[in-house]
């Protein structure tokens, strides 16, 4: 029987510390939340591999260097409320209701919803909502911080009207096949792009522009 306490340590160990993902914050909760317990049953096994885990049509749960590394970019503090966009079986919240002051997960597979608010009933820091990614939850905002679980091509509007001033969000913003995890910080009235490091995620359904009609 694999010891998935100690496979844990060596995902730390293996696929976030040497990627320069040094926030304490961020390692203790990669160490303490049980990533098997966020994925489907079926891949239980797969928990700790370095990639992305497949939930659904394009939609992953993002694998361990590219999430610590997005976290380590959005630096949350622990008075923040963060907003997490695809939350799939809630891992990702999980680690952030151990980092921020409180989270709003957005998930709009209702099956998947259900589950994350199955498997996060425990965190009293986080509310999961079910709903479509491109609307996010404007009743429960604005955020300090936006994490967007998956690939982008555009942030769509209404999300991007739910950040506070001087907040910031990271999504992998991907142009084909290859992308680049950016973080935009809201100054001013405007968006301020940084970019963080490379990574490739599929696009969410609703985060690419329509295809512009051609006669």
């Amino acid at each position: 029987m694999t010891d998935l306490a100690a496979t844990r340590v060596t995902m730390v160990d293996t696929q976030v510390r040497p990627n320069d993902v040094t926030k304490f914050p961020i390692i203790a909760a990669m160490l303490e939340v049980p990533r098997e317990a966020h994925v489907p049953d079926a891949l239980r096994g797969a928990a700790y591999m370095g990639e992305h885990l497949p939930l659904g049509p394009a939609r992953v749960m993002l694998e361990p260097r590219a999430l610590a590394k997005l976290l380590d970019a959005l630096d949350v503090q622990p008075d923040e409320r963060v907003l997490v966009i695809g939350a799939g079986y809630g891992y990702t919240a999980a680690l952030l209701a151990r980092i921020a002051g409180s989270v709003v997960a957005v998930e709009e597979d209702r099956a998947m919803a259900d589950e994350a608010a199955r498997r996060l009933a425990a965190e009293d820091r986080v509310t999961v909502r079910q709903g479509a990614l491109t609307a996010g939850a404007p009743t429960d905002g604005p955020y300090d911080a936006i994490l967007v679980e998956g690939g982008a091509v555009t942030l769509p509007a209404a999300l991007a009207g739910q950040l506070k001033p001087g907040g910031r969000v990271g999504a992998i913003f991907m142009e084909g096949a290859l992308g680049v995890a950016r973080v935009g910080y809201l100054i001013d009235g405007a968006y301020s792009w940084r970019q963080a490091f490379n990574a490739a995620a599929p696009v969410l359904p609703g985060f690419a522009p329509e295809p512009a009609f051609q006669l």
